[in-house]
């Protein structure tokens, strides 16, 4: 009687109390941040692993901006048995690794269910709280200044080579190509060009990290920056510009600044000029932002997690580097100026660049025609107009086209035959691309090859049926035969669906580095055969096309979203952190990341690398 009492009054007591004591902490280490759960089952009980679809335990998180989670939950625990069965007992701990850009506290509920002999509890929830902080050696949020300073110098370098800023070296040379009255004249001018190009990189980035961090609208600043670079109207301008620049390189007319571009209020004759050279930095900044967009885009978005002085620092680095070419390119024409004139070299150096201009003065044009679906300049009208130009210009450098400038010419040297050789040559590079040959090495500055209309089936990959969306609506033409969903939400349907992960590609229409990727990365067969297992979603940032009102988005700040492209981007910033294209990343069927958002990367190795730790 006795001890049935005292079972009685143990069990009493009991009730109300957990059968799993849980507690939450953080682990940090180099590279990555851990939530870690430690739970202790109560003498009597056991429980069932995560794996385990009917008692096992599962976490609902809430996760503010800047903390994803990457990978599943990793368990930890010595297993015991129960009539033949693998359970739980004594200490259980659930680690769960999470992608943090700035400090935050994560929300969330465990759900568990233990069993004592053949009956088992009803489930039990968990409410936790937990503060995390970015990793000292994560590459966002936590890397040490120089390192990202050198970074950035290594972008700004490397942005004279991207197509949209690489047209601006044959103006830089026209322009400065006419010299100065003097060595220091000259000295001066290329000096103040190259200031200009850091203090309109650098002045603007500060004003709006100052404003934003004030008013805390970071999406007002990449929707400018995304105006900028998608909007046909910058667009159709910059290749109106490039336009008259190559007209006036042919000889058409001569191209002068109108006198209220120059600074009148500067009566020193040694600084005469200043307004036009100012001029042509702006113009500079201005239409390398389709280019440099990432970068930019990269450093702005460090604002809105918590840093202040980074982003200006690191923009000062990337400004540097990134006007230093120019700066060396404006210094040497004015040494051109005491080398011999005979023969008319210096004009045929202009009509040269004259029909470079042309041909990549089509990319703004081009980047208009994509984010607005026009299919004006489809990528065989614009192989067809490349074609066309650089055989006029081999026709030229062969002297069989002069211009009003030109003067007679009785035979070609070694160095301009040469250069014949070379145009020709790539003439007849991308003559097989108007059958829909891939043309990795200019990639980049091309349409898409699902703009053209005829592809032979060798260049056309065959995909397998079940990679291709249910509905015609949401289908979208990827390269290599892919396909993809427009949107998230379908995406992760299809997921669930078809037991596969998902494969986010955030891309632009406008955006050149996207191209290269799908060019010279997409191609490869691994990577291929690997993105085939995937279900995939693109969110085009630049696409114009108006939404209807039933799927427009309204943000925190209470902004209205109404086309695909705004929708897209502001997707892109509040679930993964990235304000710039391209971004890939890789989740599970219920929206989890699976690894951390990878970028612009040539490294084929690494993408496989990438896309298997997803599978």
């Amino acid at each position: 009687m006795l001890h049935t009492a005292l079972i009685t009054l143990v069990t009493l007591l009991q009730i109300g109390l957990p059968s799993i004591q849980w507690t939450a902490s953080t682990q940090t280490d180099q590279d990555a941040v851990s939530i870690v759960f430690t739970g202790q089952v109560r003498d009597g009980y056991y429980t069932h692993p995560m794996s385990d679809p009917y008692t096992g335990p599962s976490i609902e998180w809430t996760l503010p901006a800047g903390v994803t989670l990457a990978g599943d939950a990793v368990e930890e625990y010595e297993a015991a048995d129960y009539k033949g069965e693998e359970v739980i007992k004594g200490t259980y701990v659930i680690r769960q690794q999470v992608l943090v850009d700035k400090k935050a506290e994560v929300r969330g509920t465990l759900t568990f269910q233990s069993c004592q002999g053949d009956a088992c509890g009803m489930p039990e929830d968990w409410d936790f709280a937990v503060s995390v902080s970015p990793a000292p050696g994560a590459g966002t949020g936590g890397s040490p200044l120089w390192a990202l300073i050198l970074e950035a110098i290594l972008w700004g370098l490397a942005m004279l080579l991207t197509p949209c800023v690489f047209p601006m070296v044959p103006m830089t040379v026209s322009f400065f190509i006419k010299g100065s009255q003097s060595k220091a004249q000259g000295r001066f001018r290329a000096a103040m060009y190259g200031l200009f190009i850091v203090l309109l990189y650098t002045i603007p980035i500060c004003v709006i990290i100052g404003l934003t961090w004030i008013l805390g609208g970071e999406s007002v600043t990449a929707d400018i920056f995304n105006w900028l670079a998608t909007h046909w109207l910058p667009n159709i301008l910059f290749f109106i510009i490039f336009m008259i620049f190559a007209a006036s390189f042919f000889g058409a007319f001569e191209l002068r600044l109108p006198s209220k571009w120059v600074n009148d209020s500067d009566k020193n004759s040694d600084r005469k000029g200043l307004g036009g050279i100012f001029f042509l930095a702006l113009t500079l900044v201005l239409v390398s932002f389709s280019c440099t967009g990432p970068i930019v885009g990269t450093v702005l978005i460090k604002s809105t997690q918590g840093e202040f002085w980074t982003p200006m620092v690191t923009m000062l680095a990337f400004s540097i580097a990134f006007a230093l070419p120019f700066t060396l390119l404006a210094f040497f024409p004015s040494l051109l100026k005491n080398l011999p004139k005979s023969g008319g070299w210096l004009n045929s150096v202009k009509v040269v660049l004259g029909f470079i201009e042309i041909a990549l003065g089509l990319k703004f044009l081009s980047v208009a025609d994509q984010t607005y679906h026009w299919h004006l300049l489809d990528r065989e009208v614009y192989l067809a107009i490349w074609i066309t130009v650089f055989s006029l210009l081999g026709l030229y450098l062969l002297g069989k086209i002069r211009f009003a400038n030109d003067s007679p010419q009785e035979h070609i040297g070694v160095g301009r035959l040469t250069l014949v050789i070379a145009v020709f040559s790539f003439v007849v590079y991308m003559i097989p691309g108007m059958w829909g040959a891939p043309l990795k090495a200019i990639s980049g500055y091309l349409p898409p090859i699902e703009t053209q209309d005829f592809v032979l089936d060798r260049y056309t990959a065959a995909v397998p049926a079940d990679n291709v969306p249910a509905t015609a609506e949401n289908q979208l033409e990827m390269p290599h035969g892919l396909v993809a969903y427009d949107n998230l939400e379908d995406g992760l349907k299809a997921a669930a669906e078809s037991g596969r992960h998902v494969f986010v590609d955030i891309t632009g229409y406008g955006c050149v580095n996207c191209r290269e990727m799908e060019s010279r990365v997409w191609s490869d067969p691994k990577v291929l055969e690997l993105m085939r297992q995937y279900v995939m979603v693109a969110l085009y940032n630049d696409d114009k096309t108006r939404l209807p009102e039933e799927k427009w988005v309204t943000t925190a700040e209470g902004r209205v979203l109404k086309d695909v492209g705004r929708v897209n981007a502001w997707i892109a910033r509040e679930r993964f952190g990235v304000n710039a294209q391209p971004n890939y990343a890789l989740l599970d069927a219920e929206g989890n990341l699976l690894a951390p958002v990878r970028g612009y990367d040539l490294s084929i190795d690494g993408f496989v690398e990438f896309l298997e730790s997803g599978l």
